[in-house]
């Protein structure tokens, strides 16, 4: 199957489960017994909630949601306002980080609260059956490619732009920003090899270790400004298959979905 026509299917079966959930009546979901529903008030409480940031993790969700179809409401979570130290937000998500979510009809049709982006991301997969292989082998190298973004990208490159952009930049030795920089180059290096004859991280299927991966990859170069520092045209591969995931529709609507969502109470 071409990398097209696998992604015509893969529309079509988001476009599917969309008009699924459409056409269902709209359950009396009661979400009060949730403290974060207090500050964040859920006016369609029978959609998935998000709080979430437009960060390269808080996206990675919202980017999610908009490929799958599944209908949802997005709360902002506000850092400036310290939202996530709120007792509220901390009930749903105790490490105080974004995204995070409550599926009012989770396993079993129980609502369902889950924090950390990777593991949100392994269940909306599993639960709309798209973007993560059904085929254990294929399952698990995808997962495994999604742990390799939760513990190298996404570290590595959140100190790129501590050291670049943000208070490290001011530090007279550049000895720990070299570091990165250097951790940094090497997993673009990782990175380019995987996809230099591949269109996505597992060949031709998309899935939610790109949604994972490439976020990260267009912070490092935009928002960071690091783009010069970590040599990225030298990584064609990866600006290749960046131009491909910011050309996709849903990935275009999840990245400014969590800035223009409610803020708290």
């Amino acid at each position: 199957m071409t990398a097209a026509s696998a992604e015509f299917r893969q529309a079509e079966l988001s476009w599917r489960i969309a008009a699924i959930f459409r056409a269902r009546k709209p359950a009396m979901t009661d979400l009060s017994v949730f403290p974060v529903t207090k500050k964040w008030l859920a006016r369609f409480p029978e959609r998935i909630q998000l709080y979430s940031l437009p960060t390269p993790n808080g996206v990675k969700v919202s980017i999610m949601l908009e490929e799958t179809g599944l209908p949802y409401e997005p709360h902002r979570v506000s850092f400036d306002n310290g939202d996530q130290m709120s007792p509220e937000f901390l009930s749903l998500s105790p490490n105080n980080k974004i995204p995070a979510i409550i599926d009012p009809n989770g396993p079993d049709g129980k609502p369902l609260p889950l924090f950390e982006s990777g593991a949100i991301l392994i269940y909306l997969a599993d639960k709309t059956a798209q973007f993560l292989p059904r085929d254990s082998a294929a399952r698990y190298e995808t997962i495994q490619w999604l742990m390799f973004q939760m513990s190298g990208i996404g570290p590595m490159f959140g100190q790129v732009g501590f050291f670049s952009k943000f208070a490290g930049k001011d530090y007279e030795d550049k000895r720990p920003r070299n570091r990165y920089v250097a951790e940094s180059k090497r997993l673009l290096g990782v990175l380019d090899r995987r996809l230099a004859d591949r269109a996505w991280l597992m060949g031709d299927t998309y899935t939610i270790a790109d949604m994972a991966t490439f976020p990260w990859v267009r912070n490092l170069i935009g928002f960071y400004e690091a783009g010069e520092l970590v040599g990225i045209k030298e990584f064609s591969n990866v600006t290749r298959a960046l131009e491909g995931f910011l050309a996709r529709p849903a990935v275009a609507r999840g990245l400014i979905i969590p800035a223009a969502a409610p803020a708290a109470a």
